[in-house]
């Protein structure tokens, strides 16, 4: 007969694992809080992602991407779907049994209605049925199978390799090992948008150089474009092509106007970057300075040039 010590060590154990289950259940629990807190964090990092590769599409004339809607394809309209759940692939399929009536007939009357055969048993007065011995004249309980006719076939057990036994079921994954995989590829997102947004945000013509760099090159070179045109129409003016004041309304406004207006454009164009806020400079003033200093001054040039040379 068990002593009261004994029944007292049993409750201090029923107590210690009742206290262990409610610390499992309290840890599983914070555990769980735990994961949904970061996945609903993941959750909106990755809506910030999209949203932010939206307006990256978009800056360089990609359409926002879309999620497809619909009701999702029954088994049935899928193709190489199997059968519906619960009907294993080798479920037998069994063959219509020849001379079968409807219901209230029986075999032996050969199908025709009627109440069912009663022949004549073993004794006076006992009624045929399973009991009597197949292939007793009169007996209906088995029917004999004519000439062409199918026997029932019975269904056999389907083997491992005709796909009756179901697949493995795969191994659980740990929710926290895949969560900190989501967090990885988030961060390698974040440092790849980053480096995306600083090429973004660099023009496609001299994109190393500074704004005002690229705006004195672009000027200065439409001008050198715009003197090179003057020496031509001098060259023509000695033939006697172009008169005088023409040389001199084009070397004076005209050739400076058009190298300041092509470098305006050309800046608006290839000098603007792909995500930028607002307007960048072009630096009118100094493109203005440069183009019609630059003409007139190389016209000057020219003529001193020419003159040593003669």
């Amino acid at each position: 007969m068990s002593t009261f010590e004994e029944y007292a060590a049993l409750a201090r154990q029923l107590a210690e694992r009742r206290q262990a289950g409610e610390r499992g259940a309290a840890a599983d629990a914070d555990r769980r809080r735990n994961l949904h807190a970061a996945a609903d964090y993941l959750q909106h990092r990755l809506t910030a992602q999209g949203q932010r590769l939206d307006q990256l599409g978009q800056a360089i004339g990609i359409p926002a991407s879309s999620v497809p809607t619909g009701a999702a394809p029954t088994p049935s309209t899928v193709p190489g779907a199997g059968p519906p759940a619960g009907v294993p692939d080798s479920a037998p399929t069994f063959p219509a049994v020849p001379g079968a009536g409807a219901p209230g007939t029986s075999a032996g009357d050969g199908g025709r209605g009627g109440a069912p055969f009663a022949g004549v048993g073993p004794g006076e007065g006992e009624p045929a049925g399973a009991a009597g011995a197949p292939g007793r004249p009169g007996v209906g309980a088995y029917p004999q199978v004519g000439v062409g006719e199918t026997r029932l076939a019975l269904p056999t057990a389907a083997s491992p390799a005709a796909g009756g036994v179901p697949a493995p079921r795969p191994a659980e994954v740990d929710p926290t090992v895949e969560l900190e995989l989501a967090r990885r590829y988030a961060d390698e997102s974040d440092r790849h948008g980053q480096q995306t947004e600083l090429l973004a945000q660099r023009p496609a013509l001299l994109p190393g150089w500074s704004p005002v760099a690229r705006s004195v090159t672009v000027y200065a070179g439409c001008a050198a474009v715009g003197a090179i045109l003057m020496m031509i129409m001098v060259l023509a003016s000695g033939v006697g092509l172009v008169d005088g004041f023409t040389l001199g309304a084009w070397i004076c406004a005209g050739l400076p106007a058009l190298s300041f207006f092509a470098g305006y454009l050309v800046l608006g164009r290839w000098g603007r970057p792909a995500m930028v806020a607002g307007t960048p400079p072009r630096y009118v003033h100094l493109g203005f300075l440069i183009c019609f200093a630059a003409v007139p001054v190389a016209y000057v040039a020219f003529l001193l040039l020419f003159r040593v040379m003669r």
